[in-house]
């Protein structure tokens, strides 16, 4: 589905990815992984158009992400989940869906598609008119993947899900990418909680400095001696 070749981008003169190469095929959940500082952010950014590509291919089902502008992106299929979640404090938790629902198509499945949110978060539908800004950190996280799932995605960008969020709710966010996941949703997400974020994907990158390290299923990375002894201090 995502097929990335040889992308560098940065920041002015700062470059940030080093000839990044990655695929996610239809229907997986895929990891990156890494440090912080690594460009796990930038990696998304660059994916979802927030962030010129300076040279490689993107392509998305086979069409170059870098042809089509950014704010146009979500209409071929792909949503993203922004670290800190970014949601509209002042606005209620439907509103905020409903900006996840601007795209034409999206516009006239408004309903069905709130309907399916709210079944995947019940708890948000208790809430529905109450405003985003008094949400604890676990509910704004979950009213920013379901802004981003009222799009009706093919491919869901998720950037450090758990960030910030007590340890028994990072445990619920990662339950829920994996409920999304078992539905069929294909998810790239990047995250720093590594032991568990290896437990609900299929594979899993290494990224360091900008560049891509290690690459396996996640079974192989969750084994890797190097990589426990790196990073999960095992």
């Amino acid at each position: 589905m995502l097929e990335l070749n040889g992308v560098t981008a940065g920041y002015g003169s700062f470059q940030a990815l080093f000839g990044v190469s990655l695929e996610v095929r239809s229907g997986e959940a895929v990891a990156v992984i890494g440090p912080n500082g690594a460009g796990k952010t930038t990696l998304l950014r660059a994916i979802s158009g927030m962030l010129p590509v300076q040279s490689g291919s993107l392509n998305l089902e086979g069409v170059s992400l870098r042809e089509i502008p950014p704010h146009r992106l979500i209409e071929f299929g792909i949503a993203h989940v922004p670290e800190n979640r970014r949601l509209f404090p002042g606005m209620s938790i439907e509103d905020n869906l409903r900006m996840g629902a601007f795209t034409p198509n999206a516009r006239s499945r408004f309903a069905e598609r709130l309907q399916f949110v709210f079944e995947l978060f019940p708890h948000l539908k208790e809430r529905r008119n109450q405003t985003a800004g008094t949400l604890s950190g676990g509910e704004q996280q979950m009213c920013a993947i379901g802004r981003a799932l009222m799009s009706e995605p093919k491919l869901l960008l998720m950037d450090e899900p758990s960030a910030g969020l007590a340890p028994v709710i990072v445990h619920q966010v990662f339950q829920l990418v994996r409920q999304i996941r078992d539905q069929g949703l294909t998810v790239l997400i990047v995250e720093q909680n590594i032991e568990q974020v290896l437990q609900i994907v299929d594979r899993a990158y290494l990224l360091e400095v900008g560049a891509i390290k290690m690459s396996g299923t996640a079974r192989e990375l969750s084994q890797s001696e190097s990589l426990r002894k790196a990073y999960v201090g095992l």
